[in-house]
């Protein structure tokens, strides 16, 4: 069980590294990672470059490093300025609107892209200055955009849903059929929730409506600022291209699946960035030498989002090495408890499996035997595979290595760690529990 061992001690390093010893959450990582080599014995340096090779290649980490510029360059120009002044026309008045609006459109959003960190950009890059401007602090904003990451999991049809029906363990108990309804039901339940954390948040950090002063009429608003509406043009073109009639019809015509030519993930920060650049040209450098300077204030921004991710990525992979997916597939194998304790024991063991893994990564490596192990406690098929997937929901909030933590701090310009605690007080431990409650029938799918 070596490789169980080497994750318990990843976390734990990471724990001690950066909340015990206060050291920075990017060193934290690198520390994790350093540790989980280490389980490797002879073959560490092997293993750990193989596993850092793979994560330099993660589309994430550019996914995580664009949206970190795009939300810079943002900052340079009045465009965000004009979109804030808009939505604050339509919301505003509402005490705690845009904590509600970013819950709200994280579930819109992660219905129809399903992939976490680019909920958490999408979203968070317009959401996330919202909030500040409503005097939210940068660690609740970025809290708000990283907890709804995982709504992309909890709606159908996500990749980590396909990858879990599609494996030979799970296919012969229930078809894909079977789980969309309860899965929708399934993500409501985590919606409804999120809504009531944030209707909590809002009392508690007693977040209030924008000053009345700051608000515009609506018709002023989008006089000024028509044209920063532009900026979800980059978020549309690529879902109408890969999702829906059109992208139905554009895969008939090419003939190839359009979700699996175009990744949502890479272009929607460069048609963000391309939008930003366009709409901003007036107020952006325009020589070498200014765009050099740009990039200088840019760098240290680039570089504890760059680090963390890498690191993340990095003993993830040797993880997978060192094969922890065949190790807790025999743990599993062997408990026998009652219905309400097994649904506990998995979902807290695909939650930390969650933790340094993607949820897509976590289906791979655990889901059969996790889904399976509640079959086998008197859980319906359908409702085991829900239950599993609202366990593996959590991977957008789990610190300290979902990505969606750091796209949502790095737009929030925050450091990532002090959104550990908040989001595994407001997202991970609920999430845990309402998958506990859908697997023992509390909650029907």
């Amino acid at each position: 069980m070596i490789a169980v061992w080497a994750l318990g001690c990843y976390i734990a390093a990471i724990i001690v590294w950066n909340a015990v010893l206060r050291r920075n959450i990017g060193e934290a990582l690198i520390v994790g990672f350093v540790v989980t080599g280490l389980f490797a014995g002879g073959d560490i340096g092997h293993v750990m470059w193989r596993g850092f090779a793979e994560a330099m290649q993660e589309e994430v980490t550019f996914a995580a490093l664009a949206f970190v510029f795009m939300s810079y360059l943002l900052a340079r120009t009045p465009v965000l300025d004009q979109l804030l002044g808009i939505l604050n026309s339509l919301l505003g008045r509402l005490r705690g609107g845009p904590v509600y609006t970013s819950t709200v459109a994280a579930g819109v959003f992660g219905a129809i892209a399903h992939v976490g960190a680019a909920v958490t950009a999408a979203v968070g890059s317009v959401t996330i200055p919202w909030m500040k401007r409503s005097k939210v602090s940068g660690e609740l904003a970025a809290t708000v955009a990283a907890g709804g990451a995982g709504m992309g999991v909890t709606f159908p049809f996500s990749s980590t849903m396909f990858i879990l029906m599609g494996t030979a363990g799970v296919a012969s108990l229930a078809t894909t059929d079977d789980i969309v309804l309860p899965l929708f039901l399934g993500g409501l339940w985590c919606l409804g929730y999120r809504l009531v954390a944030a209707f909590v948040m809002v009392r508690r950090h007693k977040v209030q409506p924008m000053d009345r002063a700051d608000l515009l009429p609506l018709r002023a608003s989008l006089g000024a600022g028509w044209t920063s509406l532009f900026l979800f043009v980059g978020i549309v073109v690529p879902l109408l291209l890969t999702r829906g009639p059109s992208g139905g019809a554009l895969g008939d015509w090419v003939g190839t699946k359009m979700s699996d030519a175009i990744s949502l993930i890479t272009w929607i920060p460069v048609l963000l960035i391309a939008t930003v650049l366009i709409l901003g040209r007036r107020h952006l450098p325009r020589t070498g030498r200014e765009w050099w300077q740009v990039l200088g204030g840019a760098a240290p921004q680039f570089g504890v989002i760059g680090v963390t991710i890498v690191a993340a990525f990095s003993a993830s992979n040797v993880l997978g090495e060192l094969g922890l997916p065949q190790q807790l597939t025999e743990l599993l194998a062997g408990v026998d408890a009652p219905l309400w304790a097994m649904a506990l024991i998995v979902g807290v063991l695909v939650v930390g499996v969650a933790i340094p893994l993607t949820a897509s990564a976590t289906m791979a490596a655990i889901g059969p035997v996790a889904v399976s192990s509640l079959v086998d406690a008197g859980v319906p098929p359908a409702t085991a595979c829900v239950a599993v997937l609202i366990f593996a929901s959590t991977e957008g909030a789990s610190p300290p290595s979902g990505a969606p933590i750091y796209v949502a701090s790095g737009i929030a310009g925050i450091d990532p760690a002090r959104t550990f605690v908040p989001l595994a007080t407001y997202y991970c431990v609920p999430i845990l529990l309402i998958g506990a409650a859908v697997a023992t029938g509390v909650l029907p799918v």
